[in-house]
This record gives C-alpha cells, structure tokens and sequence, in this order.
C-alpha cells in the first residue's frame, strides 16, 4: 500500500546549493563523524527497505520503478522509487534527466503536459496514456538509472551530507533521509529544515558539542509535530515503532539485525 509522499518547494534548489557548496561549521564543530554513513552501500541498501516498508509495505524497493497511480493527496501522479509526483515538479526533473540521456524515449512527449501541471494536481495531458508508458518505461535500465540518480541528487545525497555536517552517524543520516522525502525541502513550515530548526531549539547535534541521542530525540519530536499537522500523517508510525525503536535501543549505525514496524506491519533485517 503506498502512503501519501508530499513534496515542498526547493527542492532542486536545495540539492543544487548542497552540491555547490561546503556547510558552514559552527565554531565549536569537532570531527567526530564516523568514517561510515548512510551511503555505504550495504547501510544504503538498509535505508532503501525501510523507506519502502513505509512507501509500500514491502522490502522490494527494487520492485517499485514501474509503480505509478494518484493517490488523492492533491499531487497529481505519484510514481517510482521514491514517489516522484507530477504535480511537485521531482517528476519532470526525472523526465527531463531520462529524456536529455535517451531523446525519443516513450515519456520524452509528456513533457509539455509535465510542465504544465507542475504545481497542481491536473492530469490534463497526461491520461490516458501516461500511466502504461511509465511502467513501459521502467522496463529499460536507463531509466531505472535515472530513477536512482535523481532519488540521490534530490533527497538520499542532501540528507547524507548535511547529517555528516551535523556529526551524526548512520540512524541520523537516515531520520534526515526519511524527512525529507517524506517533507521536501524550502520555506515552508513542515519542509525538511525547519524541521531540523525545531529541533534546535531544543537541543545541538553533535557537530554543536551536543548529544547525539538528546538531538535525535528532539529532531523526531519535530517531525512527529509536522506530521501531524497533515491528517494525511496522522499516523506517525514510521517514527514511533521504527526509527524510535533503533534509537531507544542506541543502534546509532543501524547494525542488523533490525527489527520494526510500520503501520502495523512488522519488518525484520537480518
């Protein structure tokens, strides 16, 4: 079952200015960031199941490249790995990427329609045909590629670097990861870095001389908060018997194996 997946605004925005320039240390940073994050590859991979254990009720998240539908949430079409959704512009992005590697693609003629529905929830140029060319696309490996691409340009490679930035280790890297999927990024109240300034309120990351599992807790109470202003996230679950439980249990790297739920469902790593 796929859950609602909202997008902010900024979000390539945000990704770009990552990409183009260092974080700012605050003066009493240290250097004490574990040489291992979120993105080596088996911790990625960790990251990838339990996001889709709350996007889909699955572990598979490679099974999801071809998935598409409109879930009601005022989007548009929500689609693929990590929920690409017409009508918060992450999806033309993605069609843009594939179509500039493979011109003539079988998606490559919906930009236009892409272009004009960024911002609702229209499916004006899109039906009927959208939905089984983008499973039809899914069959190729190039854009499979540009799925993985631009899920790492927009949300996994922001959330790891600032995470470092920050001096949290794995779990950490993945509470930002999973926010900011779920939230996006810019100036609005329930984006990913007001979230993160919620939580400074109230506490420093480690980067600050503060305490990792201290901030942890304050950054998830943020997020519990911006959930729920959104009946679509009333159920917080994927917070509270997921990323609560690693941290209750100080499991700060996200060692196997691990044990969860998500809306009910239980999961389990080895």
């Amino acid at each position: 079952m796929r859950h609602p997946t909202p997008r902010r605004t900024a979000l390539a925005l945000f990704g770009a200015a990552l990409a183009a320039a260092p974080f700012l240390k605050p003066p009493h940073a240290t250097a004490s960031v574990r040489a291992i994050g979120l993105d080596d590859p088996a911790k990625k991979e960790i990251a990838m199941q339990l996001v889709s254990s709350a996007e889909n009720s699955s572990l598979d998240w490679k099974a999801q490249y071809p998935y598409i539908e409109d879930i009601g949430d005022g989007r548009g079409y929500t689609a693929g790995i990590i929920g690409f959704c017409s009508g918060t512009g992450d999806m033309l992005d993605l069609v843009e990427l594939y179509t500039d590697r493979k011109p003539g693609n079988v998606l490559a003629r919906y930009l236009p329609a892409l272009r004009e529905v960024d911002g609702s929830d229209s499916h004006d140029g899109l039906d009927p045909g959208f939905p089984g060319d983008w499973r039809r696309a899914a069959r190729d490996a190039a854009f499979r590629r540009a799925q993985d691409d631009e899920r790492d340009r927009v949300y996994f490679g922001p959330a790891v670097r600032r995470g470092k930035a920050d001096g949290l280790r794995v779990l950490g890297q993945f509470a930002y990861y999973d926010a900011l999927v779920m939230h996006g990024d810019g100036n609005d109240p329930l984006s990913f870095r007001n979230i993160r300034k919620r939580a400074l309120r109230t506490a420093n990351p480690p980067a600050w001389g503060g305490d990792e599992v201290s901030y942890l807790d304050a950054f998830l109470d943020a997020r519990v908060w911006a959930m729920r202003q959104e009946e679509a996230h009333s159920d917080t679950s994927r917070v509270d018997t997921a990323q609560r439980v690693f941290l209750r249990e100080r499991n700060l790297d996200l060692d196997p194996p691990l044990d969860w739920k998500v809306y009910g469902n239980s999961y389990h790593i080895g």
